[in-house]
């Protein structure tokens, strides 16, 4: 039988709820607001005038090559960034649930990434890919491949993607791993029997009850490949070389805070909200289709 709590008093459901209302409130909702109100106007840098220019602003970012190039830029990075990172992560989770010896131990230096902040992450792989002193570029040019990703377009992109993988690789490695210990090894254990191999078993029984943790892992990968790697970013191109990392949340900084187009910035701000409510929408209305819950 299904289990509910049933409150004597009509206000302390709200008032349980209402520290988690007042933060989404405070950090979420007001930020939204004042965002779309500064994007139908045209403010000064120091904010002391401000003049309503309606869709001016919106017309004025679509006529703008450089942000309809950060349109691509920003779906290629978030493809790679989700698909690489959910495919490498999961790999890692099988490997990790198999492994007997030891397995503390490797479990713990996959969750290690978590704990760095982006900026670190985005630094410590400029170290090791650096033209002159990486480690990584050293090996690179003795095997005929010269790097330099503060010239090259192609590998400034590669250079933050596995930076942004390599950073949210624990936490999807986490969910994954939780996954494949909680199907039931009976299961497994009866697709052995009837003599299926680890790939037949991984392909027709584990991958489809992970559909729900890979679709999750999906959605927060991708919110997360739009916002959260702005960290890596401004710490490993700046989005150089020529804007060609500059992806949607980077512009957004570099119109607004160091171009100082407050009502440009806003209105940038606005399409990226709208773009990532639109991709969540359509991941819940077709993708989840295919989950088997």
């Amino acid at each position: 039988m299904e289990k509910r709590v049933l409150f004597r008093s009509a206000w302390l459901p709200w008032v349980l709820i209402a520290p988690q209302l007042l933060i989404i409130g405070v950090f979420f909702f007001v930020p939204a607001g004042q965002a779309i109100l500064q994007s139908f106007q045209m403010e000064d840098a120091f904010g002391m005038s401000t003049e309503w220019v309606g869709l001016d602003n919106f017309r004025q970012i679509f006529n703008d090559p450089s942000y309809l190039n950060s349109f691509q830029s920003t779906a290629l990075f978030s493809v790679l960034v989700a698909g690489i990172g959910i495919v490498v992560s999961l790999v890692l989770a099988i490997f990790a649930d198999r492994i007997v010896r030891f397995a503390l131990v490797y479990k713990t230096l996959l969750i290690v990434p978590y704990a760095v902040a982006p900026v670190i992450a985005g630094v410590l792989w400029v170290f090791l890919f650096s033209p002159s002193l990486g480690v990584v570029s050293h090996y690179l040019g003795e095997l005929g491949y010269t790097w330099n990703h503060v010239m090259n377009e192609s590998q400034a992109m590669v250079l933050i993607v596995i930076a942004s993988v390599w950073k949210q690789i624990s936490y999807n490695f986490l969910f994954f791993l939780a996954g494949l210990q909680s199907i039931p090894k009976a299961l497994i254990e009866a697709a052995s029997i009837d003599g299926a191999g680890a790939w037949r078993r991984f392909w027709n029984i584990q991958l489809p009850l992970l559909s729900p943790t890979t679709f999750f892992l999906l959605v927060i990968n991708i919110v997360y490949a739009f916002f959260d790697t702005f960290g890596i970013i401004d710490a490993a191109t700046q989005g150089g070389p020529g804007q060609s990392t500059s992806i949607l949340v980077y512009k957004v900084y570099q119109d607004g805070f160091k171009a100082l187009d407050l009502g440009g910035s806003a209105a940038q701000s606005v399409i990226l909200m709208l773009i990532v409510i639109a991709l969540t929408v359509v991941q819940f209305r077709y993708v989840e289709k295919k989950v088997q819950y």
